[in-house]
């Protein structure tokens, strides 16, 4: 299996300047326009009815589907299919046997990623549905209100309760946690003119700005944070 993060775009252009003022690396555009920052991929979509979540390439998805149908309705797509989970994050489940090598680079701008979030009203039937998609349960309790997955392309996930997360939460988010180090990274997203949809000061007793949230130009967030 192999993992790829999927975003939608306003315009192709203006995502390819976003990806590459942060130091994405652009993997390729001629038909599929894909960045690394050296942990995972990323690709932007533009067409008109693509929306943000994961895009998971595997060849046995007609298995995987007969699984998932009680959870959520499988639409035939001409490359796989297409399902949703309990929060309706959309996953393209491709049938391609394409490997994918990440180049070996330093971070982007925003520091070190730490996988996808996604916050449920139902944290339990949520696990289920992507267990049944090839993850496992690697952190984490239903009573403490959150779970850490990982897939076996070792991309992680955290599913998180709702009233947990004191800031906007955009569903799916993308997660970058720097530490001590995020005062500097936020400094350079400043510098970089990126636009910041949210300062947050909530953990920080003094009120500084040590959290921010950024969104690229189709809307997926960005949670970068000092955890």
């Amino acid at each position: 299996m192999k993992t790829i993060v999927h975003t939608p775009t306003n315009n192709l252009a203006n995502s390819i300047d976003f990806y590459t003022k942060l130091k994405f690396n652009l993997l390729s555009e001629k038909t599929l326009t894909r960045f690394s920052e050296g942990k995972f991929v990323l690709e932007v979509n533009p067409e008109r009815t693509a929306r943000a979540g994961i895009k998971l390439l595997g060849t046995d998805w007609q298995s995987t589907c007969k699984k998932i149908e009680p959870l959520t309705k499988v639409m035939p797509q001409n490359d796989g299919f297409l399902v949703s989970d309990p929060n309706g994050v959309w996953i393209y489940l491709v049938s391609s046997d394409e490997d994918i090598v990440l180049p070996e680079s330093e971070n982007s701008v925003l520091g070190n990623f730490g996988g996808m979030s996604i916050e449920t009203v139902d944290i339990e039937r949520t696990l289920e549905f992507w267990l049944l998609l090839g993850f496992e349960v690697k952190s984490g309790k239903a009573e403490q209100g959150w779970f850490g997955l990982q897939n076996t392309d070792g991309f992680e996930l955290s599913l998180m309760n709702p009233n947990i997360c004191p800031h906007l939460f955009f569903n799916p988010g993308l997660n970058f946690f720097n530490g001590k180090n995020n005062p500097g990274i936020i400094e350079e997203v400043r510098r970089l003119n990126i636009p910041i949809t949210e300062e947050i000061t909530h953990f920080n007793k003094e009120g500084i700005v040590d959290n921010i949230i950024i969104r690229d130009p189709g809307g997926l967030g960005f949670f970068i944070f000092n955890d």
